[in-house]
């Protein structure tokens, strides 16, 4: 019977890493998906208005990647990103002139290390934001 105890403990102890290990990653990746949102608003809104062109549709706003990237690093040497090790700046740039897309890393570590799970993970996010001008 003591096995059968014994081995009962150490299943729910993994199951309980576990658990805490999912629900660290989801805080962790959503905490990093805000902060990629976040730079993805800086860069749409990094347009130069002296290049604003008056269209059928509207008001158009061009965006440039260098502006982009600029606007994302001077964000997030801002933000608060405590608790984000070793974030990186992966990409911030325009694919179509209307978008701003930011891609951001950091490395992830689990509360409790264990042989079942990763000592550390790199974990990324990708947001984007449009230009809006009314």
């Amino acid at each position: 019977m003591l096995p059968l105890f014994g081995g009962a403990v150490i299943l729910g102890l993994v199951i309980i890493f576990g658990i805490s290990a999912a629900t660290s990653l989801l805080i962790e990746r959503q905490r990093l998906f805000a902060l990629a949102d976040s730079a993805a608003l800086a860069g749409a809104e990094s347009f130069d208005p002296a290049k604003l062109s008056l269209t059928p549709s509207g008001i158009q706003a061009a965006l440039e990647s260098p502006r982009v990237a600029s606007a994302a690093e001077s964000f997030l040497s801002r933000a608060d990103s405590a608790g984000l090790e070793s974030l990186v700046l992966e990409a911030a740039h325009t694919p179509d002139g209307r978008h701003a897309e930011v891609r951001l890393s950091s490395m992830w570590a689990p509360p409790v290390v264990s042989d079942f799970f990763p000592a550390s993970l790199r974990i990324s996010a990708t947001a984007r934001s449009q230009v809006f001008i009314h």
